[in-house]
This record gives C-alpha cells, sequence and structure tokens, in this order.
C-alpha cells in the first residue's frame, strides 16, 4: 500500500541525495570486504528512519540500509525502531489521550491511515529531551512514517537512478509482543519483500533479537535468504525464552548456524574495557562465530559516542575490523565509517 507522502519529506530526501556526489562512493563492497551498515540510515545526520534518512545513507555509500519493522493496527508492515511512539515522534499531542495505562503509545493501536499523521521527530528521552545532543534538532520537518513498502520502493529507486546498489536489512521488531496482540510480524513482513521483488539471492539480511523467530523463519515460513541472530543481554528482557548467554557459548553459536548466517552482537560483546585501563581488549565472540561458518556485524559504532578505549571513531573501526575481525558493522554515521575503513 503506497500513501502519498508530505511534499516536505520528499523535498528533504532530495536534498540528501544531492550533498554527495555519486561518483564519490563504491557501487557495491565486493565479496569478503567489511560491510558499512546504516542503522536506521544515517541517523547520525537526520531523524532515525525517515525517507531522508535513508537517502543520505544511500548517497554516504552504505552497503545496507537497516528497516526495523512493527506492524500498524490494520496490520501493515511500517519503519520504527521501537513498538511505541514516544520517544520518535509527536503523537502525544495529535492523538492525546490513547496511550495505554503505562502511559506509552504503540504502533499497532493505529491505523496506517493514523500513523500517517504524526510527524517523525529527532529521538527523545523519557523526559522529551533530545537524545543525542548535537544531532539533527528535535523539531517538525514534514518528516513521516514510511510503510516497508514506500520505503523499498524508495532504495530500488535510488539503486535504479544511481547505479549504485544498496542492500536492505529488515528487523522484526518483538515478533512475540505481535503475537499476543494477534498479528504475525514475519510473515507479513515476508509478503513485503516478495511483493518488492526481493528473492533469496537478493542483498538482503533479516535479523532479530528473538531466537524462537529466526528458527520459525527458516523452518516454518520457509525463508531461503540470510538471516541474522541478534545478540543481546540477558538483563535487557528482548525476547521471551532467548537466552543470549547461551547463544554465545560455542555450541549456541553452533546451534545459531544451523538456521541462520550471521549474528549481530553489541558492540561491548565485541571489543571490552574491562580492566578499565582505556586498552581495548577482544573477546573470543567473534573467532567462535566465524569458526561456526556465522557473518559477524556488531552494532552500534556512533562517531558521538565513542567507548573509552577509542580516542576516535576511525580508531574504533581499526580495532574492530583489524584487532577483532568483524565482517561488518551498524553504524549511525556511513560516511566516516566508509572514510575509517579506506585508511
Amino acid at each position: 500500500m503506497f500513501l502519498r507522502t508530505r511534499p516536505r519529506c520528499l523535498l528533504l530526501a532530495v536534498l540528501a541525495l544531492s550533498c554527495f556526489e555519486f561518483g564519490t562512493v563504491p557501487a557495491r563492497a565486493d565479496a569478503g570486504t567489511v560491510l558499512v551498515i546504516a542503522h536506521r540510515g544515517a541517523s547520525g545526520y537526520v531523524p532515525e528512519h525517515t525517507l531522508a534518512a535513508k537517502a543520505m545513507a544511500h548517497a554516504m555509500g552504505a552497503d545496507y540500509i537497516e528497516q526495523d519493522v512493527v506492524l500498524s493496527k490494520d496490520g501493515v508492515p511500517v519503519v520504527l525502531h521501537d513498538i511505541t511512539l514516544n520517544a520518535t515522534t509527536n503523537v502525544a499531542e495529535v492523538f492525546a489521550g490513547r496511550a495505554r495505562a503505562d502511559g506509552s503509545y504503540y504502533a499497532i493501536d493505529f491505523l496506517l491511515s493514523e500513523l500517517k499523521q504524526l510527524d517523525v521527530l529527532e529521538r527523545g528521552n523519557r523526559q522529551g529531551e533530545q537524545a543525542f545532543k548535537g544531532r539533527f534538532p528535535r523539531q517538525k520537518t514534514g518528516l513521516t512514517i514510511p510503510t516497508l513498502a514506500e520505503e523499498l520502493a524508495f532504495i530500488r529507486g535510488m539503486n535504479t537512478s544511481t547505479g549504485r546498489v544498496a542492500g536492505i536489512y529488515p528487523e522484526l521488531k518483538s515478533p512475540a509482543f505481535h503475537r499476543e496482540e494477534g498479528q504475525d510480524l514475519a510473515a507479513a513482513v515476508l509478503r513485503v519483500l516478495e511483493d518488492a521483488g526481493y528473492g533469496a539471492d537478493d542483498l538482503v539480511y533479516i535479523q532479530s533479537f528473538d531466537f524462537n523467530e529466526i528458527k520459525r523463519v527458516r523452518n516454518e515460513l520457509g525463508y531461503k535468504g540470510k538471516l541474522v541472530q541478534l545478540i543481546g543481554e540477558n538483563a535487557w528482557n528482548m525476547a521471551p525464552g532467548t537466552d543470549y548467554d547461551q547463544l554465545r557459548k560455542p555450541e549456541g553459536l553452533k546451534e545459531i548456524a544451523s538456521v541462520a548466517n550471521g549474528i549481530g552482537p553489541s558492540l561491548t560483546q565485541v571489543l571490552t574495557d574491562d580492566n578499565k585501563d582505556g586498552i581495548a581488549e577482544v573477546t573470543s565472540l567473534v573467532a567462535d562465530a566465524q569458526a561456526a561458518g556465522l557473518e559477524v556485524h556488531p552494532y552500534t559504532f556512533r562517531a558521538d559516542r565513542l567507548p573509552p578505549f577509542a580516542a576516535t571513531f576511525a580508531e574504533l573501526i581499526r580495532l574492530a575490523v583489524a584487532k577483532a575481525g568483524v565482517d561488518g558493522l551498524f553504524t549511525d554515521q556511513p560516511d566516516q565509517a566508509r572514510a575509517a575503513l579506506a585508511q
């Protein structure tokens, strides 16, 4: 389903594209090179998961562009990081009184036509303050929530018009929550991918924190393309029944490899400073995963939130690639990651 997008949103997307010369970025990463994955688009520069953020990420040379996906009340996959709307939209202003008892406005409680009435804002915290200081101002600019179908058409359009092919990297957000609400997120996303012409051999990774859902997508839904198991911490309560401590062990990684092609651990699970001496230590996770035949794409590399063991973003990228040996990385600043990899 395609709905009319606000003209200002399209204008910003065009402006984002015009900021870069397409001849300065590679047509596509060659096999064996480290993949630059645009985390929610070029989210370090413009509000996350807007078409403007995806246009900028494409122009900056991202190999893959991420889409976090949730469902609307009428079952339409939309691109939004959270299952709630509070942090990145003006929902409380437009639909006052429609929060649940916990004070949150859930995307699944709103029809697509209602979600399209919202402005997407720079991410805020629980107090409504800007989460990342110094980034795009937290103000209305006419940017809206795209459907997954709209975003895929947009990316494929940029691939055609520029000649530079960027892949897609959808995440199934909280599939167990969606089932509790009577909806099947994975099945809906797979239908959109099929309708958009994405097959098993195309540049697509599907990711989820929920290991039960990764297994279901492969075994029950019969998906033949690449799957990535995201690795969190058990304390985060990301997915019922998923034990991340167990999955990080060699035997857990072998179990992942039986259904998936890669893992997406947190940066702190790959590089640590447990000794508090400012010197990065490499865990065994990357080597263990690669020994099991898995690719490793850690998250999230942010130039404006460096860990204590990296003085510069370029140093952080170097540590992850040269020292830890990652196969790809999620970043809010794909241009800076691309530049660091070229050094």
